[in-house]
Order: structure tokens, then sequence, then C-alpha cells
């Protein structure tokens, strides 16, 4: 009788790592928080410059297709030019534009620099994760993925309390203006912490490559926001973005395969692990960022609470998240992505029934309670799977690896927030009272259960798969 070995221990973080960390950290929680703060501005912005929300929806859509259009191409620049250099670029761009948008006189002015904005988010996110990943090494993947992952988890809990108390206490021009003092100490720690550019020969630019994944990309995303916030689908504009994505992202594949140095390497996705947690990751992002519009409109839709509100009743998410990560990483080491993903799945299914039966009196108790559990099992599923992504690829591959993480957890949430948008709205349109618009609240939450099952799904198969398949940038 034979049983499995224990895994190896564990070693401390270094000092370098740490300060790694908190610089990678800093960016990414400007980007994210940035996002959510402009998300509960919408009405006000609106106000401020006298045009419709249909005009001002668009400060949020150029956001969006600037981090589309730059993910695809943020491993090439950061080898390219250098991790160092592309991460201190990017916060430095994005915090001349947020002083931009703060300064805009007009909606098209703010739209444009907003948009600026995106493109330097879509380099910070993933060019930062390059750096911790690959200073981390496999043993202390799960932790490093676990610090990352706290703007993802705490930016959709704490933008709308920061940008209720910025609108309701100063003016519209500071939910940017925040970004100041991060981003130009976020510079200086950038320079002065992370590790100097190790410059190797400059890669072929993949432009036939570059072409198809980016307008591909923006195609889809274009097409995915405006379904999320129309809440229908648009057979004139919607659906040509939506087929041009789709048909321009296709083309891209026999293309990379043929190709001596794709824009990204898609025979990572033979290593069955690296498919498993992709696709947990996609389901992930759709059950992650698509619910997060549920709930603060069924809090201002049925219930009628102010922003400030709805995001105080939104944290206890965030603290499930942040006990989760807490967790996930040392589990995730001892039994195994899989194993942790599984685990993180139940507890999301379980935790996602409650939503399914949402009342205009359901208790705010109770739904905390389901919250906070919902937000610890999807901490417990995101760490796992993209450290066992990390894992199965060759060191040189992490950039690859990084850029298609980005790219297939966007379209995740994008594809989540388009189906769960067109099913509320569906049920909204005919609901003549707000039980009838709770029971809405109720079936769009049937379709995040189905979401939930679905991103809990590959966890049978990562769990087999990591049986099999040794750690492929492991020390020998």
């Amino acid at each position: 009788m034979t049983s499995e070995a224990a895994p190896p221990p564990v070693p401390p973080m270094s000092p370098q790592l740490r300060r790694i960390l908190v610089v990678v950290v800093l960016g990414s929680i400007m980007s994210f928080l940035d996002a959510t703060i402009v998300n509960v501005a919408l009405e006000s912005l609106s106000t401020q410059f006298h045009t419709d929300l249909s005009v001002i929806q668009w400060v949020i859509t150029a956001y969006l297709l600037g981090l589309a259009a730059m993910i695809p191409v943020s491993g090439w620049a950061a080898a390219r030019y250098g991790a160092r250099t592309m991460f201190a670029v990017s916060i430095g761009l994005f915090t001349l534009a947020s002083l931009a948008c703060s300064l805009a006189q007009t909606p098209g002015q703010l739209i444009a620099f907003r948009a600026v904005q995106g493109v330097a988010g879509g380099f910070i996110l993933p060019v930062g994760q390059m750096i911790a990943a690959r200073a981390a090494g496999p043993q202390l993947m799960a932790r490093v993925m676990s610090a990352i992952a706290i703007p993802t988890l705490l930016a959709p809990v704490m933008g709308p309390v920061i940008g209720g108390l910025l609108l309701d206490h100063a003016a519209w021009q500071w939910i940017f203006l925040i970004n100041l003092p991060i981003g130009l100490m976020t510079v200086l720690l950038a320079l002065r912490l992370l590790p100097e550019d190790q410059r190797g020969p400059a890669p072929r630019m993949d432009f036939l490559g570059l072409l198809l994944v980016t307008s591909g990309f923006v195609a889809l995303t274009y097409g995915l926001a405006d379904i999320g916030t129309e809440g229908h689908l648009d057979v004139a504009v919607t659906v040509p973005a939506l087929v041009a994505g789709a048909l321009l992202l296709a083309a891209f594949v026999p293309h990379a395969l043929r190709t001596a140095q794709p824009l990204m390497d898609l025979t990572l996705f033979r290593n069955p692990v690296y498919s498993a947690s992709s696709l947990t990751n996609f389901c992930l992002g759709a059950a992650l960022f698509g619910s997060i519009i549920l709930m603060p409109l069924y809090f201002q839709i049925v219930r009628h609470e102010d922003t400030t509100v709805t995001g105080l009743l939104l944290v206890p998410q965030g603290i499930g998240g942040a006990i989760a990560m807490a967790m996930s990483a040392k589990l995730t080491d001892q039994i195994g992505s899989g194993r942790t993903t599984l685990i993180g799945g139940a507890v999301s299914i379980v935790a996602t029934v409650p939503f399914l039966l949402l009342g205009t009196d359901t208790s705010y108790w109770l739904l905390g309670i389901a919250m906070a559990l919902r937000g610890f099992g999807i901490g417990m599923c995101a760490i796992p799977t993209t450290t066992a992504a990390y894992r199965s690829v060759p060191l040189e591959k992490i950039a690859d690896a990084t850029v298609q993480i980005g790219v297939i957890q966007r379209l995740g949430g994008s594809t989540g927030t388009a189906l769960f948008a067109v099913v509320l709205q569906s049920r909204l349109s005919t609901a003549a009272t707000p039980a009838a618009q709770a029971e809405g609240f109720g079936t769009a939450f049937w379709w995040v259960l189905a979401t939930a099952i679905l991103a809990t799904a590959p966890a049978f198969i990562l769990t087999a798969a990591e049986r099999r398949t040794a750690p492929l940038n492991s020390a020998p």
C-alpha cells in the first residue's frame, strides 16, 4: 500500500519578493479601484457634463476597449523594452491620464482620456503579474498569486464605497485625482524596488497576429460591453462586432500554430493542466465580474439603497475573499490546485442558492452571510487555478501564459456581464411590482449558479492532470 508523498516545505518569501509584491499590488489596486469608482459615478458625470447616460457610458466602454487592445501585446512589449520599464511607464501614463480626466471639459475629452487610461491599464496588470510570477518560482507561486488577487477581490467592494463618499463630499474630479499620489508613489517604488530589466535579443513582432488578436479582442469586448450596457442584442451593431471578433480570433489559431514566433503561444493549451486551468479561469471571470452587476442593482432597484450603503452591503463578499486568500495558498501547496478548486467551487455553488430566492424583504444578514461564503468560494477557486496555469508552463513562457490568462479572464467577465444583463433586463422589462423585480434577480442568479457549476467542473480534470504532470518550471 502506497501513500502520496508529503509536499516539500514552502520556503519563506525573500525580502526582494515582498518588495516586488508591494509595488505590483499598489499598481493593480489603482487600476482596479479606478474602474469600479467610475462605474458608480456615471449618473453624476451625466449631470455634470449635461449629456445623456448613453453617451457618458462610453467612459466605461472606452476604458475596456483600451484594456482589450493592449493586453495581447503586453508580453511582447515587456520582452522588447523590459518588464520594469513597461510597468513604470504604464503607471506613469495611467497617472497622467487620470489628471487629464479630472481636467476634462467635454464628454468627448473625458472619453478620450479614459481610453488612454485603459491603454495604460492594459499593461499594468499583465506586466506586473509577469514580474511577480518570474520572481516567485513554482514553490512560492500560490502565495504570490494570493497576494496579487487582493485588488481583484477588494476593488468591487471598496470602489463603490470610496466613489460614493467622494461624490457625496467632494467634487467629481476627485474620483480621478485620487490616483495621483498612488501613481507617483508606485512609479518611484517601481524604479527603486523592481529587479532591473534583463534584456535579451529583441523578439520579432508578429504583425499579422497582432492585427488578428487585438482587433478580434477589441471587437468582442465592444460587442459584449454593448450587450451589458443595453441589456439586449442590437442586431445592427452588436452582432457584427461579435461575429467579426470571433472570426478574427479564430483566424489567429492556425496562424499562431504555423508561425515561428507568434504573438501568443497557443501550444501551451496542449498541457491538460493549463487547459483545465484556463477553462476554469474563463468561467470564474464570468461568475465573479458578471455577477458583480447583480447585487448592487438589486440593492438599488428593489431595496432603494444609495451608492454608499450599497457599497457597504457588498463588504461581506470582500471579507470572504480575504479569508480565502489567507487559506488557499497554503491549501494549494498541501493538496494541489485541483482539490482546492473543488472545495472552493462547492462552497460557491452552495452559497449561490440563497440568491435564487431573492425577495423584497430578504434579510440583509442572510445576504451578508451568503455573499461572504460566495466570496470565499470564488477566492478559493481563483488562486489555485491561476497557480496551476503558471506552474504548468516553462519559465520562459510565463509572459505568454500571463497574456492568455488576462485575455481569458477579461472575455469571461465580459461574457458573464452581457449574459446576466440580458437575462435581468428581459425580466425587469415586464416586472410591474417590486416583488416581480426581485424575482427577476432570482432568475438571473440561476444563470450565475450554472456558471459556478461550469467553473467547478474542470477541477476534476485539473486534479487528474496534476497527478500525471510535474510542474514544467520546477527545479530539477
